[in-house]
């Protein structure tokens, strides 16, 4: 008599599950590299760059970026139902869509307030509108996550 015993079955199982987890993580990878790129296409300057550089509002601003795709892919994946197709397609729908709100929404909020994102993610020294830009992108992707629910 053993005390544990793998059932029939527990391979399939396990090999199902790890081909799942790999596929939603190289899906959340491009789609949080495809928001990244996003938000470096709609902001002066080569962002990338900026980031390397280590100056400190594009550092600020663009990991609140990668947080928000963060919160959007997650509850993307974790919504999704059915087979392992339907939930991959319907992550990569909802996260294209909360790049898009993301993006456009931040944008936004920067022309109504007025902020020159060029000047502040080039600045060498931290802005306070850099704070403001970040917590648009958390924000925003709290929102499109909630949405999806």
């Amino acid at each position: 008599m053993t005390l544990a015993q793998i059932g029939p079955g527990f391979g399939e199982v396990i090999g199902r599950g790890v081909g799942a987890i790999l596929l939603y993580a190289v899906l959340g990878v491009l789609l949080m590299l495809l928001g990244f790129y996003a938000v470096d296409l709609t902001t002066p300057g080569k962002l990338n760059r900026m980031v390397r550089d280590g100056l400190p509002n594009a550092v600020v601003v663009t990991a609140a970026g990668m947080v928000s795709m963060a919160f959007i892919v997650v509850v993307a994946i974790y919504t999704s139902s059915g087979g392992l197709l339907e939930g991959l397609l319907a992550s990569l729908i909802f996260g294209l869509v909360g790049i898009v709100a993301q993006v456009g929404g931040v944008r936004l909020l920067e022309w109504v307030t007025g902020i020159d994102i060029g000047a502040v993610l080039t600045a060498d020294r931290i802005q306070a509108q850099a704070f403001v830009v970040s917590a648009a992108h958390l924000a925003l992707g709290l929102v499109v996550a909630v949405a999806i629910l």
